[in-house]
């Protein structure tokens, strides 16, 4: 997957002044929005809870009309927005959720948008995109990532004098993000002691940690990036919001190469730390002793997050994205109290159906299932015979094999993956390997011959 290095555009709201990020306003937005937005199901998850020892329950954001969370701080922003602004029109740049949620906003409100996706955006989205605007807004594909839609749509606001609505980096969307937190609170009848929350600009981990470190200050907050796009860590590091240099863009819906200065704000008010795999005492008091609960900041392996997307599909028939289910990835990685109340927002389920070969490939590789080798075999008979009698195990199966017979040549380079029928069965495979006369190279993931070569 090729990663994103071009610099970031800074996205500039109109120069007014805008509420505070508090638990009151969020209480405001909740009203602004709930005719328009109804409250999503908490729903218990049976094998999560197995797999914890906790109570847990998966907040169904996937399920709005939109498919994610984003139309609730779209919708809260722009209800909020001058009858001037309103006759000027609205921008975003998007390639997902958020441009739904403006979209949908727009057509609701009967608000004229301007939609900036990059050219690679799939036709699916894009359809999506123009279902929720309808004739309300203009969808323009310009550039080749998102970066360059941003850009475009910056210049726009400044030329034409329309109102942005960022995704992430102001007030009023990162309110209408912290509903999320009001509606559980009502549908709970105790507060829970956890909440994960994934984090990408950091304007939903903003909304819902601000609303419960003022009405359930003794829940414990854990904020999951992907660990190819951990914007907000570089932050908590830095001292302030940096620009990555480079991210992986597939947890599209969480990539953002930096943080908002508003979630950054709110952050840093929880004493927010970063943390290691399960290294987190999740529900036990800071070291300050305020009583409230701990908070903590962990990067989830994107090969985790496929994981984790295939199970929910599997298990509870789910149709997450990959931010949708980055927040669960971090169940099988950290230690929960037993006995605990836990609440994990699936965030979104977007999913593009043509992405699954790559989900099904990026698990297996984090499970440790599928390998891949270079094999120069003979070129002569049998050659390939002896590979499978010899270095085979009775539970291996070639997935892959690519191999072009050269003329005037002894030997013949293949590229071999190989799944593995158990993660423990990778030792005896290199042992059989190591004894055979077939000479063979494992390719390291992450490699530039991994992946040029799969």
């Amino acid at each position: 997957m090729d990663r994103v290095s071009n610099p970031l555009p800074v996205l500039e709201t109109q120069s007014i002044a805008h509420p505070a990020l508090t638990a009151a306003e969020i209480d405001l937005a909740a009203e602004r929005i709930r005719h328009i937005i109804e409250p999503t199901p908490l729903q218990h998850s049976p094998r999560l809870s197995a797999l914890t020892g906790a109570t847990v329950y998966l907040k169904r954001e996937d399920l709005t009309a939109v498919r994610s969370y984003k139309l609730r701080g779209a919708y809260n922003l722009m209800v909020q927005l001058t009858d001037a602004e309103r006759a000027a029109g609205v921008v975003a740049a998007s390639a997902g959720n958020h441009a739904q949620g403006v979209a949908y906003a727009c057509q609701a409100m009967r608000v004229r948008g301007r939609i900036y996706v990059p050219t690679t955006t799939p036709k699916q989205k894009r359809d999506r995109i123009r279902v929720h605007g309808g004739e309300f807004v203009e969808l323009i594909a310009v550039g080749e990532n998102f970066d360059a839609a941003a850009a475009a749509a910056a210049d726009d606001v400044a030329s034409t004098g329309a109102t942005m609505v960022p995704p992430f980096d102001d007030p009023r969307t990162a309110a209408g993000q912290g509903t999320i937190a009001a509606e559980f609170l009502t549908q709970l009848e105790l507060a829970p002691d956890l909440v994960v929350v994934p984090v990408g600009g950091g304007g939903c981990l903003a909304g819902v940690g601000t609303y419960l470190r003022e009405r359930s200050p003794q829940t414990g907050i854990l904020g999951v990036e992907p660990a190819g796009a951990a914007s907000m860590t570089a932050a908590l590091v830095a001292g302030g919001p940096v620009t990555l240099p480079e991210i992986d863009p597939f947890v599209d819906g969480a990539a953002v190469r930096r943080i908002g200065a508003v979630p950054f704000a709110a952050v840093t008010e929880f004493g927010g730390r970063v943390v290691s795999h399960g290294s987190l005492p999740l529900l036990a008091a800071p070291a300050g002793g305020t009583g409230d609960g701990d908070f903590g900041l962990m990067q989830i392996d994107e090969g985790a997050i496929c994981t984790a997307m295939l199970e929910l599909y599997q298990n509870e028939g789910i149709i997450a994205e990959p931010a949708g289910a980055l927040a669960t990835a971090a169940l099988a990685e950290i230690a929960v109290e037993p006995g605990s109340t836990v609440v994990v927002l699936v965030s979104g389920g977007n999913n593009d159906v043509s992405r699954y070969n790559e989900i099904i490939e990026r698990s297996l590789v984090h499970q440790g299932l599928k390998h891949y080798f270079l094999v120069d075999f003979p070129q002569e008979p049998g050659a390939l015979r002896r590979f499978l009698d010899e270095v085979l195990g009775p539970d291996d199966d070639i997935t892959v094999f690519e191999y072009v017979k050269r003329n005037n040549r002894e030997t013949g380079a293949a590229l071999v993956g190989i799944e593995l029928g158990a993660a423990d069965c990778l030792d005896a495979l290199l042992r059989r390997i190591e004894d055979s006369p077939i000479n063979c190279e494992r390719l390291d993931p992450g490699s530039p011959a991994y992946r040029y070569l799969t």
